[in-house]
């Protein structure tokens, strides 16, 4: 694709000024001196030395640093074509240091960016590394035991087959949420929008998880008598899901007799939102921003020992705003943790 240069005469219009000025004064100057002065003579001098000075200098300009500034657009054009190649290039001076300098501030800008993306690419394959590596040599461990002779003990040969299961349901549910991670990431979010009553979803999701509560006697609660239904429209599978993760966790960081308490409230005309509330172990501010992030733990140690794929809060980002809302979070560290989520109400 051909440049298109915007041609600058400023240069030569204002060198041909100067020049013009000194020549004809030097010259009216020595006419006087000998005392021959014509101003019909200064006049044709002046506007002869005038035309001879703009043409040359421009005719300069145009194949000396004109051709220069159009090598260094060249030069930078193989580096960011579809910036440049668009625009109009300039012989002037301050215009072409402009466009440099923005050139180097978003280069400057861009490499910034590949450096965290770099960060993040190595932090994320650490993880997911770990992550696996955990599950299949507890399973490789088991099995490895049975083999060894203690697949002839009828009692250690059943045990031992059901920890290698539940290593293998572990993996599989990593793997699941990985493949569900990467299919929002690439927009491949297929919702199912319907109507439905929120309060009787949440009604359910306590039901599920009661049990995994009753370990940690933590009481699951709406935080009012809910008498009326409470309709949105939206995908009832995946708001499921995001409701079961968001208690899940704070069942998993709750306290030993805590409480988990939802609560559902009208945020303006068309919405509402559900807040999700804890008295658990809270989140330091500095973790806050990241927790939304593929694998990210805030405890690393005590989260993996507690099961999960570490993926659940990037999946319930990704589902929230594939229903064009929004997700919210407050946590006070030592207090609890507040999830909340806005969703379309039903006319």
């Amino acid at each position: 694709m051909s440049l298109n240069f915007k041609k600058s005469y400023r240069f030569a219009v204002i060198s041909t000024l100067y020049i013009t000025l000194f020549s004809t004064g030097l010259v009216a100057g020595l006419l006087l001196l000998f005392a021959t002065f014509s101003w019909q003579f200064c006049l044709a001098f002046a506007v002869s030395i005038a035309i001879f000075s703009f043409f040359v200098l421009q005719y300069r300009v145009e194949h000396f640093i004109y051709r220069r500034v159009k090598k260094i657009y060249d030069d930078v054009s193989l580096l960011d074509s579809t910036t440049l190649r668009s625009q109009s290039i300039t012989t002037d001076m301050a215009t072409l240091t402009k466009e440099v300098k923005k050139f180097a501030t978003d280069k400057k800008l861009e490499i910034e960016n590949l450096k965290v993306r770099e960060e993040y690419r190595r932090e994320f394959l650490g993880n997911i590394s770990h992550e696996l590596k955990t599950p299949l040599f507890t399973v490789q461990g088991y099995l490895s035991t049975l083999l060894d002779g203690a697949m002839k003990d009828k009692d250690l040969r059943k045990k031992y087959l059901e920890r290698a299961e539940k290593g293998v349901e572990r993996l599989i549910y990593i793997v699941e949420d990985l493949d569900m991670i990467s299919k929002l990431e690439m927009g491949d979010l297929n919702l199912d929008f319907s109507e439905f009553n929120i309060v009787e979803l949440i009604q359910n999701v306590f039901d599920l998880l009661e049990m995994s509560a009753d370990k940690k006697n933590i009481i699951l609660m709406f935080d009012r008598k809910y008498n009326k239904s409470i309709y949105v429209k939206a995908d009832q599978e995946k708001i499921q899901q995001v409701l079961t993760n968001l208690v899940m966790n704070s069942i998993k960081y709750g306290k030993e007799n805590g409480t988990t308490e939802v609560s559902i409230e009208d945020l303006v005309k068309n919405k509402i939102i559900v807040r999700i509330r804890d008295n658990g172990e809270g989140i330091e501010k500095h973790h806050i921003p990241r927790l939304f992030e593929r694998f990210f733990r805030v405890d690393k140690s005590g989260a993996r020992s507690e099961g999960g794929s570490g993926l659940g809060l990037s999946i319930v980002k990704h589902i929230i705003e594939g229903h064009n809302e929004k997700i919210y979070i407050e946590s006070e560290f030592g207090k609890g943790s507040e999830f909340s989520f806005t969703l379309e109400k039903k006319e």
